[in-house]
């Protein structure tokens, strides 16, 4: 479980692909830290730490997360969001993130609002059903709450100045839950 807070941010050092998915590499402030078996929050999909080193972490990302997620376009030197999992005991201050991805939503349009920005992504039908307005969703691990939803898209009020240049996936638009 996550809060959708961004904790830092993790550069892919490289990207292996295999039969069974693909092998993720990332730099981390927080490698030195990992555990094996231990969930990160990698662009808001929960992967497993398959082996980790005092800087690097490695995750193993499935046929599926794949399909769900913007993790298959990743390449060397690409800059992703980071979260490890909550504690017990630990403060939540975004929204309740699981960190299972539903799928892939695009930056449609971006329109000042003074120092706030409203952001509209475009996403499957089947995505924007099961979204209210002032609910939550995460856009590659970042927790926002939803402004207006639309049958095949949605939008998110953002200070720029704090969210945008500190979070590539809001620049770009990303997995979806």
């Amino acid at each position: 479980m996550f809060t959708g807070l961004v904790e830092t941010l993790g550069t892919v050092r490289s990207v292996q692909d295999d039969p069974d998915g693909r092998l993720l590499v990332l730099a981390m402030p927080f490698a030195g830290e990992l555990n094996l078996g231990e969930s990160v929050a990698v662009n808001g999909a929960c992967l497993t730490v398959v082996a980790c080193d005092g800087a690097t972490g490695s995750f193993q990302a499935g046929p599926e997360t794949l399909q769900r997620t913007n993790l298959g376009e990743l390449t060397a030197g690409d800059r992703v969001n980071l979260e490890r999992s909550l504690r017990a005991g630990d403060r939540l201050g975004g929204h309740m993130v699981q960190g299972h991805i539903d799928g892939v939503g695009r930056i449609a349009t971006r329109q000042r609002q003074g120092e706030w920005e409203a952001v509209w992504f475009a996403c499957p039908s089947d995505l924007a059903a099961q979204m209210v307005s002032k609910g939550s969703v995460a856009v590659d691990g970042v927790s926002l709450t939803l402004v207006d939803v639309e049958p095949d898209r949605f939008s998110v009020g953002v200070d720029p100045a704090h969210a945008c240049e500190h979070n590539p996936g809001l620049q770009t638009g990303g997995g979806v839950r």
